[in-house]
């Protein structure tokens, strides 16, 4: 930004806020030379933290690479600029043409003989060693024509040991053109990324500082939501996919069993702005986004050490919502996942609170015929051998098989307790679903509601007297149902 500023923008600014203002002063050269390193140094990070280090699920996408790109054709072209105009002879006499107080042959000689000596240029004609008379003479002249808008090159580092580099070979170069090739490719280059900067990571570089500024006077509750909605829409831009949340994020471990990017936060943000900008998204890329949005614990780890400020958390809570009402079901609404959309229920409407709960159940009860037809006689025969088979795979092995119908798990339930009738609204009990097991009624097991409101507190499981694994049970019999309505 400093770089922006001092050297993109002198023009506008620096000779606004300086009259002595020149590019080739101190300590305005020495200035610029030492942020363009620092962005340098910047880049070189970015490049050994992706190449050599490898972070952990630090991910490259093609706009982290063009603006690495970008950046460095910028930075590099403008140093190597920099440091052919210090050994160019044909930029030497351009200025000594134009600024010179003389026209003596002589004494532009003893002054060229000084710049070679102090200023580096590399001259066709003049080579040292020089006298020290006629570097003295040199020296008058140049403070009478030179001295007030040139320091001396050493100060400009980054360009000057380029220079030194390039020395053997300056004439040939400065014979090429080669600065003002230089400089085509520099501002080339300057406006390639200007037109490509609001549409890229490196528009952060404004909307990160105003990011900052709005999380600290802006607070859930008290703000209005248009408000929070379009500063959110703004955080989008303000992330810099520095990968930092994605190295803290809890659940980032599911990362690697699933292989869904969008679990990690630095990459919902990338995603996110493709959906909020209205690209056409495919059933599965909305899916992907959906399951990496859900699967966050709203930990806040990721907004704790966010270093641009972006309240994650809220952000991740809002996509839910967004993703959840979509009219496609999504079942890890019936998860243990929604406990923390359960404590902010306060902020959602009561009817789209339970739209994407009662959605999601129809789904996967439409599969299930018996558990919709209570009036229908149960077949015994045939038992459903590839069902039974399945639920002998379970990790609690058989135990569903002890089961006698002592009804202790569905007397102990919490949940059973909840209703008046409970049997009208879950289906059916735990005792029962053990014996549909049994009976390998799959419709029966895997249609009731007593799945998704169990709250796996383990009493059941704790009170059975036949030491049945019944919560393990019921949530393996969670993700077989999901599985067996291809949601």
């Amino acid at each position: 930004m400093l770089l922006l500023l001092m050297h993109a923008l002198d023009g506008i600014i620096t000779e606004a806020l300086f009259s002595e203002y020149a590019s080739t002063l101190n300590p305005f050269m020495f200035l610029r030379d030492s942020f363009g390193f620092m962005v340098i140094v910047g880049i070189g990070i970015a490049i050994y933290r992706r190449i050599v280090m490898k972070v952990p699920r630090l991910k490259t996408n093609p706009m982290d690479s063009y603006a690495i790109i970008i950046l460095a054709i910028i930075m590099l072209s403008g140093i190597f600029l920099e440091a052919t105009k210090i050994t160019s002879h044909t930029r030497y006499q351009e200025m000594v043409e134009e600024y010179a107080d003389t026209d003596d042959e002589e004494e532009l000689r003893t002054l060229e003989s000084f710049w070679v000596q102090n200023f580096y240029i590399v001259s066709p004609t003049v080579k040292g060693p020089f006298k020290e008379e006629i570097l003295a003479q040199g020296a008058e002249i140049h403070d009478m024509s030179c001295a007030g808008c040139h320091s001396r090159p050493g100060s400009a580092f980054t360009g000057y040991a380029v220079a030194k580099i390039i020395k053997p070979v300056a004439l040939g170069l400065d014979r090429a053109n080669m600065p003002t090739l230089l400089w085509y490719l520099h501002f080339l280059a300057c406006f390639v990324g200007l037109a490509y900067l609001p549409f890229s990571k490196m528009f952060h570089i404004f909307a990160s500082p105003v990011s900052l500024l709005a999380n600290a006077v802006m607070e859930k509750g008290k703000s209005d939501p248009t408000n929070i909605a379009t500063r959110q829409v703004m955080e989008l831009d303000a992330c810099t996919h520095c990968g930092t949340c994605s190295r803290r994020c809890s659940v980032a471990v599911a990362f690697y069993k699933t292989g869904n990017m969008t679990i990690l936060p630095s990459e919902k943000m990338v995603f996110l702005k493709d959906y909020v900008s209205n690209k056409d998204l495919d059933e599965e890329a909305l899916r992907t986004i959906q399951e990496g949005a859900y699967l966050c614990t709203n930990c806040d780890r990721c907004t704790v050490v966010c270093p641009v400020g972006i309240n994650l958390r809220d952000l991740w809570v809002n996509v839910k919502e967004e993703m959840i009402q979509k009219k496609r079901p999504v079942p890890l609404v019936l998860s243990q996942l929604s406990f923390y959309r359960g404590i902010e229920r306060q902020y959602l409407d009561s009817k789209d609170y339970s739209k994407p709960l009662d959605g999601s159940k129809k789904a996967i009860a439409a599969k299930c015929e018996l558990i919709n037809r209570p009036e229908k006689i149960i077949p015994l025969t045939p038992v459903n051998k590839e069902f039974k088979d399945k639920a002998e795979t379970f990790s609690q092995a058989t135990t569903f098989t002890y089961c006698y119908s002592c009804e202790n798990c569905s007397t102990v339930c919490p949940v059973v307790e909840n209703y008046e009738n409970p049997q009208e609204v879950l289906g059916l009990l735990p005792h029962q679903i053990m014996r549909s097991l049994g009976l390998g009624l799959s419709d029966l097991a895997l249609g009731s509601n007593m799945l998704w409101d169990c709250v796996t507190c383990y009493q059941c499981q704790e009170h059975c007297p036949q030491g049945v694994k019944v919560t393990d049970i019921l949530y393996e019999l969670k993700n077989m149902a999901i599985k067996e309505a291809s949601l």
